[in-house]
């Protein structure tokens, strides 16, 4: 995702409108099909929504760095197939 290039793009219709309610609201319902309001509240949640997951995201990256860099992986692997050779047959009941 990349919130700032939905932001430039849907900017000029924003400021065109100047204000609206917000999407999905009884007030939004009410406005006619037409009415340039009605779609300035659709794109305005629409960049909305992409800046949540553009920074949730990023969220998700950096926490993924941080596990990496919290412990040895490699070591913590070999030891776990180290203490993993018990085998136990299974048997169909």
């Amino acid at each position: 995702m990349h919130w700032w290039l939905v932001h430039q793009f849907v900017q000029p219709l924003l400021t065109d409108v100047g204000c609206w309610p917000m999407a999905g609201t009884l007030t939004w319902q009410n406005l006619a099909e037409g009415d340039p309001a009605k779609l300035a509240a659709i794109y305005d949640a629409a960049q909305h929504h992409t800046l949540r997951v553009d920074t949730a995201q990023a969220a998700l990256s950096e926490a993924s760095q941080d596990i990496s860099a919290a412990a040895d992986w490699p070591r913590f692997a070999s030891s776990s197939r180290q203490r993993s050779g018990i085998y136990i047959p299974r048997r169909v009941a």
